[in-house]
């Protein structure tokens, strides 16, 4: 027995000294991951792991820990096939390239060029036409293991977030699956079967039928997956269907899916556009991929540096119920799915790192990431009204009231780009307590983020409460900028330009439809080349949305009508500055007429507020003139508050009833321009306010603060 115990505490002493070894071959708390490592290293930089999971296993080590732990990244390309996980048991940890070195997360796989074939020296050469089969390549993707090519599926206005299926990017710029028109649209023809309208009820899931008016299509002999995009109705529902047949003698195109709201035509943005047509592979970055084949064909550029082939689904990291994690200067692409995703988080960062050529969002803070979608029924009727409303309802109270975001997360100085469905789902925070979050997305570059999906998949969509987006630059977007639900929400400082460049009936900041979301703060931002040719909006304030303060603002050349109330109450602007538009602001009272439904018995309006109970505590305290909604004739707008604001070339200050304002003489009226053309973008300028008729107590706007700011922490 006694020589029993010896040995045993020898082991002891080893293994203790094991550890001193260990800990003294490597700084405290410090491990090194490289591509050359081994997980059976120490996970010093002289003898590194080989995995990142490896190096947070270890961390997991020092549980009483006073300092947070680095995991450096020796630099190169790391490939995900899964999800790299980080939950409870992960706090006070940073990972982060090592003094500069360039690190790539990618969710793909790079082909070798070589394995790129001229089409003209393969078997399938006839079939495209010969003075393309030197410009065309093709790839075998059965020769290099993949299988799983993802499916194609329809994408729009009100269907759920997914993966993206299999995309090619070539020269780090993402593919587009071969199309035609190249970069325009066809008017619809005449609309021979709307198809069932889901909106109405209707779930026979019957696809419609329009006329084209055009000859392109007899040329497409490969028709049996051919896809087609556009406004098939409203101008803010884009939507994406498969093509069941096309009749190249009577021109017409018949539908796999339905369309939400049913096939219309003759309407200006009543357009559409064909892609994934084999025979329309005539310009940089199409593709077709042969599914039954594995061929995957697409035109040459004049020389491939890089060729890439996204694979994975999920997301390639995952957050989940950790504190304190840090994920800065790496770069997210090449994945199916999205870069990053948190749940029940508090305090972590991913700061200065790139998101792009992703086929979802770029981060996702919450459980879900699709925030309630369905805002609109465009007067369909009462019966229609109440149907819908159901659907709406469990969307709503799924999706916006407590996704889980944890507390205290932010995304700072962060880069997304080429992403397929947005760019950040931004959750976070109680509705039913009205307990803030404090996530937030700040100094971030939002750009090009509707690569597959157009349709309310913003480049921030913000719900919970008490969530903030600080100091963004967000532009080039066919649709919206930021979708907001929830409460207590603040943006400020934000450079927002270049959206709304497609659609119709929709604006850069888009919210509405339940009067409990309220306390809003939207400061210091600014909105400037907004739109199209359409009704395009600046801020949207949507069937009956209520409860935000507007200050200090610039609006310049910010659509067709800057700002749109549509039947709201208690909404406040302030000291805001408009410049060169034909129509100021307009309130409209919409609930006593074509959207009378939505204030109907057991209508969305009335079931969101007594979801939240809205007349009693906590909303009641946080919102008194909530708790007399339905006490205060909710039909007619009122309490909206114009006080301070400058109107510059403006030919119209506001549409709508005088009664439904409260318009203060402290507005101003001018034609003298308030700034000057210092910058070298004259999309930027400079107020003085020497130079216009301010009104009494103006507060400068503070404009060197707006957009991304440099050493910004």
């Amino acid at each position: 027995m006694n020589r029993s115990i010896s040995a045993g505490s020898n082991k002891i002493v080893f293994m203790f000294l094991l550890v001193l070894v260990f800990s003294a071959s490597r700084a405290a708390d410090t491990f090194f991951v490289s591509l050359n490592g081994n997980d059976n290293n120490a996970g010093t930089k002289e003898s590194p792991f080989a995995t990142i999971a490896r190096a947070r296993n270890a961390s997991r080590e020092f549980a009483s820990k006073t300092q947070p732990t680095i995991i450096y990244l020796r630099g190169g390309t790391y490939v995900f096939s899964q999800t790299l996980e980080f939950n409870e048991r992960d706090k006070d940890l940073i990972i982060m390239p090592w003094q500069g070195e360039s690190v790539v997360f990618t969710g793909g796989i790079t082909v070798n060029p070589t394995k790129v074939l001229r089409l003209g020296r393969t078997e399938y050469k006839n079939e495209f036409p010969e003075f393309l089969q030197n410009k065309i390549g093709v790839l075998n993707l059965n020769e290099i293991g993949i299988t799983d090519f993802g499916d194609l599926r329809s994408v729009g206005f009100s269907r759920p977030y997914a993966p993206s299926w299999l995309e090619l990017f070539i020269n780090d710029n993402p593919g587009q699956l071969a199309r035609w028109p190249n970069d325009s649209t066809v008017m619809m023809g005449n609309v021979l079967d709307k198809g069932s309208i889901v909106r109405n009820g209707d779930q026979t899931n019957r696809g419609g039928k329009f006329g084209y008016g055009v000859s392109r299509p007899a040329t497409w002999k490969h028709s049996n997956d051919i896809w087609i995009s556009g406004y098939f109705n409203y101008g803010y529902a884009e939507d994406a269907v498969k093509l069941a047949g096309i009749d190249t003698i009577a021109r017409t195109f018949t539908t796999v899916q339905p369309h939400l709201y049913g096939f219309e035509s003759g309407k200006a943005w009543n357009r559409w556009y064909a892609y994934n047509v084999q025979e329309e592979i005539d310009q940089n970055g199409e593709y077709y991929l042969d599914r039954e084949l594995g061929l995957l064909f697409f035109y040459l550029p004049s020389l491939i540096t890089k060729l890439d082939l996204s694979l994975l689904k999920e997301p390639m990291v995952a957050i989940e119920g950790a504190r304190n994690i840090t994920i800065k200067n790496i770069s997210f692409e090449v994945s199916r799915g999205m870069g990053v995703y948190l749940e029940r988080s508090e305090g972590c960062l991913i700061s200065d790192c790139v998101f792009r050529n992703l086929g979802s969002v770029a981060v996702s803070i919450g459980k879900g990431i699709t925030p309630f979608e369905s805002q609109k029924h465009e007067g369909s009727g009462q019966e229609a009204s109440r149907l819908l409303g159901s659907l709406d309802q469990h969307l709503y109270e799924n999706t916006t009231f407590n996704r889980q975001g944890g507390r205290n997360n932010r995304i700072v100085n962060c880069h997304i780009y080429n992403t397929g469905a947005g760019g950040v789902s931004l959750g976070g925070g109680d509705r039913k307590t009205l307990t803030p979050a404090g996530n937030s997305v700040e100094n971030c570059r939002i750009h090009d983020f509707n690569r597959i999906e157009k349709s309310y998949r913003p480049a921030v969509s913000i719900d919970g409460v008490g969530n903030q987006i600080l100091n963004c630059e967000i532009y080039n977007a066919p649709s919206m900028a930021i979708l907001l639900h929830g409460n207590d929400h603040v943006l400020e400082y934000n450079n927002i330009y270049d959206v709304c460049r497609e659609i119709d009936d929709q604006g850069a900041f888009y919210y509405g439809r339940d009067p409990s979301e309220r306390g809003h703060k939207l400061r210091f931002n600014y909105f400037h080349h907004l739109g199209n040719n359409h009704r395009t909006s600046a801020i949207y304030h949507d069937d009956g949305a209520c409860g935000m303060e507007v200050f200090g603002n610039i609006f310049f050349k910010a659509g067709t009508i800057p700002v749109l109330i549509g039947g709201g109450q208690d909404i406040v602007y302030r000291n805001n500055l408009f410049i060169d538009s034909p129509l100021g602001i307009h309130v409209d009272n919409r609930f006593q007429n074509w959207s009378r439904a939505t204030l109907a018995k057991d209508g969305i309006i009335e079931k969101r507020l007594n979801t939240v109970k809205f007349d009693q505590p906590p909303y009641a305290t946080r919102y008194p003139e909530l708790a007399s909604y339905w006490k205060q004739y909710p039909s007619v707008p009122k309490r909206l508050f114009f006080e301070s604001n400058v109107f510059v070339k403006v030919k119209t200050t506001r549409k709508g009833e005088d009664s439904w304002y409260n318009w203060s003489d402290s507005n101003r009226v001018g034609d003298v321009y308030p700034y000057n053309w210092k910058m070298m973008d004259s999309r930027h300028f400079i107020p003085d306010d020497t130079q216009m008729m301010t009104p009494p107590g103006w507060q400068t706007l503070p404009v060197e603060k707006i957009g991304i700011l440099k050493n910004y922490k």
